[in-house]
Parts: C-alpha cells; structure tokens; sequence
C-alpha cells in the first residue's frame, strides 16, 4: 500500500492501492488444499501399511481412521498382497490419482467459467481540505 501527500498545508490527498485477487483463483486454492490433504493422508497410510506400522499405536490409527472415510470407494478394486508383514495396498495409489483428477478437474472448471485470469489493482484517491480556521471541509 502506498500514501502520497502534497506539499499544501491545507490540501491534502492519500492514494490507497489495493490488489485484488480474483474469486476463482481463491476457490482453486482451496479445492487443491482440502484434495492434497486427502491425498497426503492416503499415501501416509500408504506407507504405513506397506512397512508394517504398528495399526495399534495411536498416530498410525488416527491416519487410519482418517484416510479410511476416503478409501472407501477404493477398498475392493484390488486384493493387498502381503510380504513379510509388509502390505501393498494398492487401491490407495488408485484412491490418490482419483483424488488427483477429481481435484484437476474441478479447479479446471472453475477457470473455464471465470472471465477473469489476473489480479486487478484498485486505486482510490482521498483528499482532504481545511479552510483557514483548520477545519475539514
């Protein structure tokens, strides 16, 4: 933000500048959050199961139970295949490039419908006059 005044003792003016981001650009960066906080959720359980975590200490259960609500559709696309104590469960990489798409797809949309691609910059000039007595006219 900048502020410019004149050099008049009884005339002065202030320039606000504001920049102004579009709505869509706001939107889009909300849908890719909440998409890559699921999707970061699947690939932590991802990699807890295919280590062997422990299911039953606390952090491993809450990312379970988290990720679990987003794996639902997911769950019998493929069978996990187990070594060692170690499982691929290959249904969350499936879950994460689903999510993928679907978050791509809605920001796409988003774009497509917004006539806008760019901030806009707003200026609005204030001026301020005093008379002789020093009061605002």
């Amino acid at each position: 933000m900048s502020n410019a005044s004149t050099a008049s003792s009884d005339h002065r003016s202030q320039v606000h500048t504001e920049v102004r981001r579009p709505i869509e650009a706001v939107v889009s960066r909300v849908v890719m959050f909440f998409f890559g906080v699921i999707e970061v959720l699947i690939a932590i359980r991802f990699v807890f199961t295919l280590f062997g975590a422990n299911a039953e200490a606390g952090f491993v259960k809450l990312v379970h139970d988290l990720s679990g609500i987003f794996m639902t559709p997911f769950n019998a696309i493929f069978e996990t295949q187990s070594v060692s104590g170690a499982t691929f469960e290959w249904s969350a990489l499936v879950a994460i490039a689903v999510y993928a798409l679907i978050a791509w797809g809605i920001v796409a949309l988003v774009r497509a419908a917004s006539p806008r691609r760019r901030s806009e910059t707003v200026e609005r000039v204030e001026k301020v006059e005093k008379d002789d007595a020093g009061t605002v006219v």
